[in-house]
């Protein structure tokens, strides 16, 4: 045995191996060799992304916006109670400048951009800068939180922008190839790449209508409003946001899908966005709620509550019913079946599969605008626990705005204010079941009871479909 051969066996043995389990190494047991090729061409050398950046690079702009706060100049002034006897004059406050920095997306050629809505939410001044540093004054057409998505405008006198193109964002696929496009932390322009690493994320924003494309392409603070791209160079995504414990990248991104960014700026075009209405309100299927009601798997929304009259009610949907999924496309949270109605327009009829009974069937089910009914939306006066609230009647489409279950009625607190409700602890969203045992349905019987109580407020509240109790002297 040479010098090569014993070496090999004392390392197999090293490894617990017998001299006597080593086989002979022939052509016959050989691994394949890796298949290789080599470059036919420069062409093929030269393979890059740089032809698609170059052609959507110039639709992506920068957008600043400009705010004046009130800083009171001690602490004590942000009280309520001391802003009541001294005021919020000049004399005990200074004006403070905000800025913030995001991005942009030209996608019509007069101008009109997409971004997200918290890029310029409280903007006072709202600047957009082009890729050739050219800088435009902007207005905002349409802000929408519930879908965190804006329309800007700016005005070119008659030039025609770059712009970029909507990609069909439910024919993506994960391990598609994506292209992020933005400022972050201001630099500059920066194109980063990655792929696409899930679709339909949820769980990661308090808004009913958030449904995520998740990329690992670095996105990072000034990449909000930016575009996602695909290799085709299409719009495909909003980027949003990321999730980090230090604010930098760590390869799990967000972006808003373009079918849903469309749907916005189609409702930019008709005077505003309208979101069509299911009438109907549920939770995630779980493995318990499957196995208790004869599903084979998790998956789908249980109802809990169907709107009288609305859409769901009139397919002849029932509390108890499963909605599998919208035209095919699986759902299985309450935010997943949002966005897969937000994007339809109301009159749209879109077909659900519906589990009933474990038995399942197509459903077309007929969208419709939520009903109004009038708000009489009003400040609370006098001295009492929600004074200087803003208060309004529940409707369907109140609660739509509030994104409150859509069958919520009574009356909800809109603001508390920098006020004496808020010091109270009262927040957006809060509804007013009863107080000192009067129940509360509209906004005349909450002003009735608040000013009957007598110095003293036994309060129930509904928050977040947690039921609270509040009890203040005065």
């Amino acid at each position: 045995m040479n010098r090569s051969a014993l070496l090999a066996a004392a390392a197999f043995m090293a490894l617990g191996f017998g001299a006597h389990e080593l086989l002979p190494v022939t052509p016959s047991h050989a691994a394949p060799p890796q298949q290789q090729a080599v470059p036919q061409s420069m062409a093929q050398v030269q393979l890059t992304f740089a032809p698609v950046v170059k052609r959507t690079a110039p639709a992506v702009v920068n957008v600043y916006t400009r705010s004046v706060v009130q800083q009171p100049v001690n602490p004590f002034f942000n009280d309520p109670f001391f802003r009541q006897f001294f005021g919020g004059s000049d004399g005990l406050s200074r004006q403070r400048v905000q800025q913030s920095l995001g991005s942009g997306v030209i996608v019509r050629g007069d101008g009109t951009i997409l971004t997200n809505n918290h890029v310029i939410q409280g903007g006072q001044d709202i600047v957009v800068a082009l890729s050739d540093k050219r800088e435009f004054k902007a207005k905002v057409v349409v802000a929408d939180p519930r879908t965190d998505l804006a329309v800007l405008k700016i005005d070119g006198k008659g030039e025609i922008f770059p712009t970029l193109a909507f990609a069909d964002s439910d024919r993506i696929a994960v391990g598609d190839l994506v292209l992020a496009v933005g400022d972050p932390f201001g630099v500059g322009q920066t194109v980063t790449m990655g792929i696409v690493s899930a679709l339909a994320r949820t769980q990661v924003s308090a808004s009913d209508y958030q449904f995520f494309i998740q990329t690992d392409a670095a996105i990072n603070p000034g990449n909000s409003g930016g575009a996602l791209v695909t290799t085709d160079g299409k719009l495909v995504g909003i980027n949003t946001s990321i999730v980090s414990n230090s604010g930098g990248s760590v390869g799990i991104g967000f972006a808003i899908p373009s079918n849903m960014a469309r749907r916005i700026l189609e409702g930019a075009s008709s005077g505003g966005v309208k979101l069509a209405w299911f009438g109907a309100d549920g939770q995630a299927v779980t493995s318990d709620i499957a196995r208790s009601i004869g599903l084979p798997k998790p998956g789908g929304v249980l109802l809990k509550n169907v709107f009288p009259g609305g859409p769901a009610d009139k397919a002849g949907l029932n509390v108890g019913d499963v909605v599998l999924a919208v035209d095919g496309v699986p759902v299985d949270d309450m935010q997943a079946l949002n966005y897969r109605i937000a994007t339809h327009k109301a009159g749209d009829a879109p077909t659900m599969k519906v589990a009933t009974n474990g038995q399942t069937r197509d459903v077309s089910v007929k969208l419709a605008l939520p009903p109004e009914t009038p708000r009489q939306a009003t400040t609370i006066g006098g001295r009492n626990p929600l004074t200087g609230a803003r208060v309004e009647n529940l409707s369907p489409a109140a609660a739509l705005d509030l994104q409150l279950e859509p069958t919520a009625t009574g009356v909800v607190v809109v603001s508390p204010g920098r006020s004496i409700a808020a010091n109270q602890g009262f927040a957006q969203g809060d509804i007013v079941r009863s107080i000192n045992g009067q129940a509360i349905k509209n906004v005349g019987d909450l002003n009735r009871a608040l000013g009957q109580a007598g110095g003293h407020w036994d309060m129930i509240i509904d928050r977040g479909g947690r039921r609270l109790t509040l009890s203040v002297d005065g």
